[in-house]
Parts: structure tokens; sequence; C-alpha cells
């Protein structure tokens, strides 16, 4: 493997892992990533869920079942196929991930304003190549 990719590879999880230390959530990471991908994506059902998060059925459905639990999320009928659910963001689960995103994005402004401008628009332009390779 090339050294670029490895470091890169090593940034991307050092920096995840720091991200994961200013959590004060119970949530575990896998239902925080689904939370947030229920409310990115809209209304869904686990499958396409499962799909567009790249993991088993089974373990959307465990994690999806946690949440509703919770009061994080709530399944509804499919409008179109009664076989179905849908599977939305509700009022705690928005304050919830909001409140998530609000620390981990406090953190990182504060490491960020310490770096100059230039280093700054590199990351920036960083974060969106970042997005694409993690959607290919």
């Amino acid at each position: 493997m090339p050294a670029t990719a490895q470091e890169i590879a090593t940034a991307v999880a050092r920096l995840n892992r720091r991200l994961r230390q200013e959590r004060q959530s119970d949530l575990a990471p896998t239902q925080l990533l689904v939370l947030a991908a229920v409310a990115a994506a809209g209304p869904l059902t686990p499958g396409a869920l499962a799909t567009r998060e790249r993991v088993s059925p089974p373990s959307i459905t465990r994690t999806v079942g946690s949440l509703v639990e919770l009061g994080l999320v709530v399944k509804s009928e499919h409008p179109e196929d009664g076989r179905q659910v849908v599977v939305s963001v509700s009022d705690l689960g928005t304050k919830v991930l909001a409140e998530e995103r609000e620390r981990r994005d406090a953190w990182l402004y504060l490491r960020l304003q310490e770096l100059d401008a230039h280093d700054r628009s590199v990351l920036t332009e960083a974060a969106g190549i970042l997005q694409r390779l993690a959607e290919s």
C-alpha cells in the first residue's frame, strides 16, 4: 500500500477516534451513526438504510430497534407497501443529534482556529474529497 494511502487512513482514523472522545452520549457509536444517517436521508426503509450505510440488514434492524426503544426514531407504515416500514427521526432524536454535533463541532472549531488560513482552506477542500471517497 502506498505511504500516502496509509497516512491518510491513519490520520482519518485518529481524528475520528478523537472526535468520538468528545461524545457525552450514552449512545453507542453505531447508534449515533445510524441516527445521523436517518436524519440525513429522511424517512427510509431499514433495507434502504442498510444499503446506504453498507451494513447487513440484520445489523440495521437491531440498531433501529434499539433507537425505537430509546424514542430516537419512529417506525411508520410505508406509504406504498404495507409489508414494509419507514424509519424517521423523532423530535427527541433530532435534539440528541444536535447536542452531539454541537459538542463535536465546538471542539473541532477550536482546533481549526489554531491553524493558519491556508491549512483551514486545504482541510475544507479535503473534506469534500474525503466525502466523495466515503460515498464511492
